[in-house]
């Protein structure tokens, strides 16, 4: 059962994004840094909430409350391109209750090091801003599905 979603707030000059309703198809701008859950602007569903980052919005696009997983993969990674569309399906099962964050370790080595990045992809699992899980390497669905329901759970 979903829980009642809050507005989204946000900075009108912050970097945004563009997610697709799968309810009704709208196109929703929706703030990488923001507070809140995105809901579409026609039907009013919680939307997917998946954000690229880099060293300049990660503060922002961490600063969510709730559960924040955090994606550091690099284009030439195979494993990272095999984990990407389950984490797309994972922001969409979880809409309104989970936040995927993508860092391109390649764009914003600092963040990779921060987080002791030592393979990719690293997914790391954020709860109110802090770490509660760390799983290196390519995973099943059922395997990141069962991560993100212990974390939505605990």
């Amino acid at each position: 059962m979903r829980r009642p979603s809050a507005a989204v707030e946000h900075d009108a000059d912050a970097p945004h994004g563009v997610i697709s309703c799968h309810v009704c198809g709208r196109r929703n701008r929706v703030p990488v840094a923001a507070r809140g859950r995105p809901r579409c602007g026609e039907c009013h569903t919680d939307l997917p909430w998946l954000v690229d980052a880099d060293s300049t919005s990660f503060p922002g696009a961490i600063d969510a409350p709730g559960v924040v997983l955090v994606d550091f993969w690099a284009p030439w990674c195979g494993p990272c391109r095999m984990v990407s569309p389950i984490l797309e399906t994972l922001a969409q099962r979880y809409a309104g209750e989970l936040k995927v964050v993508k860092v391109n370790v390649d764009n914003s080595p600092e963040l990779g090091a921060r987080y002791d990045a030592q393979g990719i992809p690293l997914l790391v699992v954020l709860r109110d801003g802090a770490v509660v899980q760390r799983v290196v390497g390519a995973q099943p669905e059922h395997r990141l599905d069962d991560l993100v329901q212990s974390v939505l759970r605990a």
